[in-house]
């Protein structure tokens, strides 16, 4: 028994374990300390969660386009973060030319929903292209082969989108009747207007996506071909026209939380894509690469972290400016997650023929 507990415990697990429960020591200490100091008042954790769900909203919107293609490909696509950046991209230019008339101030619900259909539409037909163009006629390939396409396909849009619209940085316009508070009744407390937005916005996304996924007959193909290909293409499912679907929602989800993204922080450019991507995907494998509601999840779990933990764990071990270090951090939660979690908050140890 104890030569079957060595072979199954080695060096490796011994040592990443040392460094999970180091990180999780670290994290302990640093919140008690902050909490006891009573540096921070309670409106200013609530403040910092409202933001954090605001973030992971974004983040969980964009996540899900990895986790659904990862579902049904098995490959990380990841030129999405370009899919991503697309999307407000064209939608500043709408935006700006609405705004200019004065269209987007006199009707700001259909002003908005003209620039997130414009955005969603420009990142669905980004999405299909590369699926068409770049993923299909590599389906049977090794995964190296279309991974490293991905990677390709990511560097030809972020520099396509540099040379066509140039580097700088452009400015949202900002919408007067979202500007300022929402006070929550029976409180002092206010939640600024786009936060607000972006949260409800994305709430019924996702919402929406789930119902979708659950609850109709496409949804149902969706979840086959994710199971397996080959039996579902016998069953009479279109193994193609569920693959384009899952890129088209992925599109559209990624357009949509990029117009969410610039009504936060009202600014685009070409390399806008790569962090948010970034920490979409890590979202995506904190909640279980593959599985749409661990994205979700992990998008505000990662959202909340990133708001929350520099203030409550950093600056608790006197670590100066700790917002600076909130990307390191977010990064570290990941390690511990998998550490003692590897299939991550929501996923489940895959069968030989999907690893």
């Amino acid at each position: 028994m104890l030569y079957r507990l060595r072979r199954k415990i080695s060096g490796t697990t011994v040592f990443m374990w040392i460094i999970g429960l180091g990180i999780l020591a670290m994290v302990v200490v640093g919140s008690a300390q902050t909490l006891a100091s009573g540096r921070y008042p309670s409106d200013q954790w609530l403040v910092l969660t409202i933001y954090g769900v605001a973030q992971g909203s974004v983040y969980a919107l964009i996540a899900l386009g990895y986790t659904m293609v990862y579902g049904i490909l098995r490959m990380i696509n990841f030129a999405h973060s370009e899919v991503f950046m697309s999307g407000p991209f064209i939608g500043y230019y709408v935006a700006t030319a609405l705004d200019e008339a004065g269209f987007l101030d006199r009707q700001p619900v259909i002003g908005l929903g003209i620039v997130l259909l414009a955005a969603m539409a420009t990142s669905t037909t980004i999405a299909v292209l590369l699926e068409r163009i770049a993923y299909r006629p590599l389906r049977r390939a090794p995964r190296l082969v279309p991974l490293i396409t991905a990677i390709g396909a990511s560097f030809f849009l972020q520099y396509t989108f540099r040379g066509l619209f140039g580097s700088g940085v452009k400015g949202y316009p900002e919408i007067d009747q979202l500007k300022g508070y929402w006070l929550i009744p029976g409180t002092q407390f206010g939640v600024l207007k786009t936060q607000g937005v972006v949260i409800v916005a994305a709430v019924i996304m996702l919402v929406g996506l789930y119902l979708f996924v659950q609850r109709t007959k496409t949804g149902k193909s969706l979840q086959a071909v994710s199971e397996d290909k080959d039996i579902a293409a016998l069953m009479g499912i279109d193994v193609d026209r569920a693959i384009v679907i899952t890129f088209i929602i992925g599109g559209a989800l990624a357009g949509a939380a990029g117009v969410l993204y610039a009504l936060l922080f009202r600014q685009v450019n070409f390399f806008m894509g790569f962090f948010p991507g970034i920490k979409a995907f890590t979202a995506a494998v904190l909640g279980g690469i593959g599985n749409v509601v661990g994205a979700m999840l992990g998008g505000l779990f990662l959202g909340i972290a990133e708001s929350l933990f520099p203030n409550l764990v950093l600056d608790g071990l006197g670590i100066p400016a700790p917002y600076q270090l909130k990307d390191a951090l977010a990064f570290i939660l990941l390690v511990v997650v998998l550490i003692f979690r590897p299939t991550g908050i929501l996923g489940e140890r895959l069968a030989a023929k999907k690893a």
